[in-house]
């Protein structure tokens, strides 16, 4: 047996055994998320791709909760911030304290801020200023905080789950374009069908509260991520990737007088690899041993719904991006 052989089937065999473990995953926490199992889907490929997530939803439909279960399920040390609209950058990062030891000699020492953990829960983020939202960019995307010109490394793994409320409700702020590109996901949080909600009705009121049970370390959890990296990818899947993110944006040649009209600005490169790690990640939960063009139909939403803006008449036609990101799924059709 040659080694290319023994190779892949090793990989398949670990495959195999991570989608074992997260099929146990998706248990644990279905124990107490009610009715919103493509909300759980889509925080875990959030996760499993090493990225971030965006919980868009009004107050009430469980998204700090699925938060707090995820931390719990995979092992991590989970974090907080609740922000408000007095919040300061320091308030997230950590700052430095001046100290005198016993000879009188004094020095600075960094207190950690909450951010300085593995799973942060940046719960209600678009309750603060712009200023306070922007001191997440540093650490979302190079996995560090800068104090005092100092670096100070962030634990690994690191992941944000931040919570929205909808930008039409009061004393909200919307994001910068920036900052929304950090974010792998961006994920609806709708409310749960009845039979869901019938069933949290009677649970979550009784005497016994549902919880659950670890199944993951953060080391399985980065061998898994690792894993998602490995897993192969076709030719002609990487081509329907670039030819939608393409596509989607006005003045490129794969882009439709449609979207030349109705797009203000599209996604940058950072969808087409979100929507190739998140494939992947996406076919790893379902047990599978290579993504395929369904998971790209599938992750097209989530990734591309804040990474492109419509144009001001599009916008006064009544155009939606759901309508722009429907006619790119007709065309990977």
């Amino acid at each position: 047996m040659s080694e290319a052989v023994r190779a892949e089937e090793k990989i398949v065999g670990q495959i195999e055994q991570a989608a074992e473990r997260l099929r146990r995953v998706r248990e644990e926490t279905a124990r107490v998320i009610y009715g919103q199992d493509e909300v759980v889907e889509l925080a875990l490929v959030a996760v499993l791709a090493g990225g971030h997530a965006l919980l868009v939803g009004v107050p009430g439909l469980a998204k700090t909760l699925l938060v707090n279960t995820l931390g719990t399920v995979l092992g991590l040390d989970a974090g907080r911030i609740q922000f408000t609209p007095d919040l300061m950058p320091a308030d997230i990062t950590g700052s430095e304290v001046m100290e005198e030891d016993e000879h009188g000699r004094r020095h600075f020492r960094f207190i950690p801020g909450p951010v300085c953990c593995q799973l942060l829960m940046a719960d209600e983020i678009n309750r603060a200023s712009p200023r306070t939202q922007s001191a997440l960019l540093q650490a979302m995307q190079e996995r560090f905080v800068t104090v005092a010109g100092e670096r100070h490394d962030l634990p690994r793994p690191f992941h944000v789950l931040a919570t929205q409320n909808p930008l039409e409700q009061e004393g909200t702020y919307p994001l910068p374009e920036a900052q929304l590109d950090r974010f792998l996901l961006e994920i609806d949080v709708d409310y749960p069908d009845r039979e869901a909600e019938a069933r949290m009705l009677i649970v979550t009121t009784g005497e016994d509260e549902a919880s659950a049970s670890r199944v993951l370390d953060a080391a399985e959890l980065m061998r898994i991520q690792h894993l998602v990296r490995l897993m192969p990818v076709g030719e002609k899947l990487a081509e329907t990737i670039l030819d939608v993110v393409r596509a989607a944006r006005p003045g490129q040649a794969e882009a439709d007088d449609f979207i030349n009209e109705a797009v203000a600005w599209g996604p940058g490169p950072r969808a087409g690899q979100a929507l190739m790690l998140g494939a992947r990640a996406r076919a790893l939960l379902h047990g599978r041993l290579a993504p395929s063009v369904d998971d790209v139909a599938a992750l097209l939403d989530p990734v591309l719904r804040h990474r492109m803006a419509l144009t001001f008449s599009a916008r006064a036609d009544g155009v939606r991006l759901a309508d722009v990101i429907g006619r790119l799924k007709e065309r990977m059709a």
